[in-house]
């Protein structure tokens, strides 16, 4: 006599697996749009927290000139602390309370006087009510030469006048007979009086630099941040393929902006 096997016995699915399943396999369009709604909103939070931050704690810059060489150079990218001096609450025209107030010496941030959608970087050298002279290319503030190892003359030979200095005139230290007989160069001018809330400004690249001598004063509402570091770098004229990327330099990442 055969042996009889025993039937095979199947898998059994239960009740609520099978309504998992219909439901994965059924499941409306309109459970798959909530998903791209949802992450589209968490998108749009994470632009307007970047947004929230670029407006109110730190911003970043280009440097597109050599003004500021060898502090800053060409290529440089620069991160700026905005709350430093105070940052400006976008479409009120009041700004929040300043960290610190400028000091005689520092790197600063602020809007061009004669153009104010461009950023400009220069260092502060003259506070309201300082005198600020410069002697030869050497800058003289309350009768005190400065002494810098930012400082970079490329083109000392080329100390020329230009009508641009005119503006200078008002502000002269000097009695009217040495006024009529003022004619200032890049380096040789004044002595000037900063006014009050106004700061005078000059690019550490002192010999090609459009700064304070040739388009006068920078009023403190101008004022955008302070630079902190250099967080990325390259060399602008490389002839490199992807300079962005082949022409890194890397030992001006995270250098200290002072």
């Amino acid at each position: 006599m055969s042996d009889v096997s025993a039937p095979e016995q199947r898998p059994v699915i239960t009740e609520e697996q099978r309504a998992a399943v219909l439901e994965r396999v059924n499941r409306p369009r309109w459970r798959v749009w909530r998903g791209v709604v949802e992450w589209a909103k968490s998108f749009q939070i994470a632009i307007l927290l970047a947004l929230f931050v670029k407006a109110f704690f730190v911003d970043t810059f280009k440097i597109p000139t050599g003004s500021m060489e060898h502090t800053i150079l060409v290529g440089d990218f620069v991160l700026v602390n905005k709350l430093a001096y105070g940052a400006e609450v976008p479409f009120t025209g009041r700004r929040l309370p300043a960290m610190r107030t400028p000091k005689r010496g520092e790197v600063i941030v602020f809007l061009y006087p004669e153009d104010p959608t461009k950023n400009y970087v220069k260092r502060l050298v003259g506070l309201p009510g300082d005198t600020v002279a410069m002697r030869r290319g050497q800058l003289v503030v309350n009768g005190i030469r400065e002494h810098g190892a930012y400082i970079e003359h490329t083109m000392p030979w080329d100390d020329r006048g230009a009508e641009e200095f005119q503006w200078q005139r008002p502000y002269l230290a000097l009695d009217s007979v040495a006024a009529h007989r003022y004619h200032p160069t890049r380096d040789n001018w004044g002595p000037l009086v900063v006014p009050p809330q106004h700061m005078f400004v000059l690019g550490d690249n002192r010999d090609n630099s459009s700064d304070s001598r040739y388009w006068g004063f920078v009023a403190d509402s101008l004022l955008r941040g302070a630079p902190l570091f250099v967080y990325y770098s390259y060399q602008p004229d490389s002839t490199r393929p992807f300079a962005w990327l082949t022409g890194i330099r890397w030992d001006r990442l995270g250098e200290r902006i002072e």
